[in-house]
């Protein structure tokens, strides 16, 4: 017989809209507009936000925020939020940041990020607001910069990125 408690499990569903409704739609939209649809409901975000608990926070051209809700789900062995949920949350904001200043027929794709920690996340910490800021736009290549604050307004990650810009092959 053993004397540990049996562990709890726990689950959690994700649903998330076809992706193909935006891709449809991708070629004839500039970043912007694009975003702006998603942020507004009109087309389904990035099925990844439904993993992580992310959503559109404000839409600018050149910046945007994210909001994230990390719950136990996240967690990594030791009891805090994984490092990959916040640099996947990082890596939406910049890129997006990116997007937002691109022509229609045109997309990124992340060549490098470079992520700071600053201090642990756990459920504890409330909403994650992430914001992501282009720095220096460009025809090939675009860079960017941002943040991940706490419910608190304490900074948990920064990171900066650069991104390359190319042609969609459907535009």
């Amino acid at each position: 017989m053993s004397t540990e408690a049996e562990p709890k499990l726990r689950e959690t569903t994700v649903t998330w809209g076809d992706p193909a409704i935006g891709l449809k739609q991708l070629p004839h939209l500039d970043g912007f507009d694009f975003l702006q649809k998603i942020a507004d409901g009109e087309i389904p975000g990035a099925p990844i936000g439904a993993h992580i608990g992310m959503e559109f926070t404000e839409v600018e051209r050149g910046k945007v925020t994210f909001t994230c809700h990390p719950d136990e789900s996240h967690y990594n062995p030791i009891g805090v939020v994984h490092g990959g949920l916040v640099c996947t949350l990082l890596d939406s904001v910049l890129g997006c940041a990116a997007h937002s200043l691109l022509p229609a027929g045109m997309g990124y794709t992340s060549i490098d990020i470079n992520v700071s920690y600053l201090r642990p996340v756990t459920a504890d910490s409330g909403p994650l607001v992430a914001t992501g800021r282009v720095t220096k736009p460009g025809r090939r290549v675009t860079f960017a910069e941002g943040e991940v604050v706490d419910a608190a307004g304490k900074t948990v990650a920064t990171a900066t990125s650069s991104l390359l810009v190319f042609p969609l092959e459907s535009a």
